[in-house]
């Protein structure tokens, strides 16, 4: 479900009164691929709730160059949502997830493996209230810009090109009960 930062403080409070770990996750997911899914699933396994913080639209233009994201924030954090694996989402605009570590203490910081533990940015704000960082997921070999080319020569750092506009598809014949031309008429 995706929540506000002050609803996401009261259902951390609830979990851990009922004795739950609380795993945390973050990341742009402008396009959701199955390196999101697969990074996801194994964060939600070091834990018994899962905490999803999602970029807004400037971080990610910021982080990923003119163009992006696709997606507005809200549509990326409602997908995320429905992933099973996730309990809370959370979309955030500061230029890291300190603040929000620091916010909800998770005992679990995950983070893809393009990092190292030692790589991971927030790793000192983790250790600080006595958390742990983990490195979870497949090997780093999906990424949105690398979908975005294959789809339409988008790269995620070239706003020269526009991704294209998918082809509407053929209408989709009337289901029969509703065309009005029933051949059940008259039994």
């Amino acid at each position: 479900m995706v929540v506000s930062e002050s609803e996401l403080v009261e259902a951390v409070a609830r979990d851990r009164a009922a004795g739950r770990a609380v795993a945390f996750a973050n990341g742009c997911f402008d396009l959701l691929h199955v390196g999101h899914v697969r990074y996801l699933r194994a964060a939600a396994e070091e834990a018994d709730r899962l905490i999803v913080a999602v970029n807004d639209d400037g971080s990610v233009a910021g982080l990923k160059g003119e163009g992006r994201p696709i997606l507005p924030a809200e549509e990326r954090a409602e997908l995320v949502a429905a992933l099973r694996c996730v309990d809370y989402v959370v979309v955030f605009g500061d230029a890291n997830v300190e603040r929000l570590l620091l916010l909800v203490k998770p005992d679990v910081h995950c983070k893809g493996t393009d990092y190292t533990v030692d790589t991971v940015p927030e790793r000192a704000v983790v250790e600080s209230y006595g958390g742990r960082t983990a490195i979870v997921g497949d090997p780093k070999s999906h990424a949105t810009r690398e979908l975005l080319a294959r789809i339409g020569g988008v790269s995620g750092t070239d706003a020269s090109h526009a991704a294209p506009r998918m082809p509407d598809a053929a209408p989709r014949p009337a289901h029969p009960a509703t065309r009005g031309d029933s051949t059940d008429a008259g039994r």
